[in-house]
């Protein structure tokens, strides 16, 4: 980034929007959304409705706050999108005996049945983005890095820097 100077002040150049890396994550999370609405289409899933799914694939029965911490979603956006899983067949949401405050999700029949057949449709359609495995990895590093240091930026140096 190059500064110049003005009346004592020095100031940023502005940078150009194919320059900004903001502007890089934004138009790729706007053409993954498009990507995996087609490739979820067959399923009649969403993004996040497929992801609620992996993280029970990987874990069964969790309790919506267990979910929402997994996909970094609260639990207004959770508890409608669980809603919708459960009303199409796919998980099965009961509150617990222990804690009447706390809803148990499951998964389904059909959602076990069916996951095989998701994940390697999902995987089909992800080969056709052309990573190699070491590609693909160094990709998914730099977004986790990316979202790390997003993570660790407290809104106090946000505002001090105002």
């Amino acid at each position: 980034m190059k500064l110049h100077f003005e009346e004592n002040l020095i100031m940023a150049e502005p940078r150009l929007l194919d320059d900004q890396l903001c502007v890089a994550v934004y138009n790729a999370n706007k053409r993954f959304n498009r990507f995996y609405m087609e490739t979820l289409k067959p399923y009649n899933l969403t993004f996040p409705q497929y992801i609620a799914l992996c993280a029970l694939w990987e874990n069964d029965k969790q309790t919506v706050n267990e979910i929402g911490e997994k996909l970094s979603l609260d639990s207004g956006t959770l508890t409608p999108l669980l809603r919708r899983l459960e009303q199409n067949g796919w998980v099965k949401r009961t509150r617990s005996k222990s804690d009447e405050r706390q809803v148990i999700v499951r998964l389904s029949t059909k959602a076990k049945e069916q996951r095989d057949e998701i994940y390697q449709h999902v995987t089909d359609c992800q080969d056709l983005l052309a990573y190699d495995d070491v590609t693909y990895a160094d990709s998914r590093s730099a977004v986790k890095d990316l979202s790390n240091r997003l993570a660790s930026v407290d809104e106090h140096d946000l505002s001090s820097l105002a």
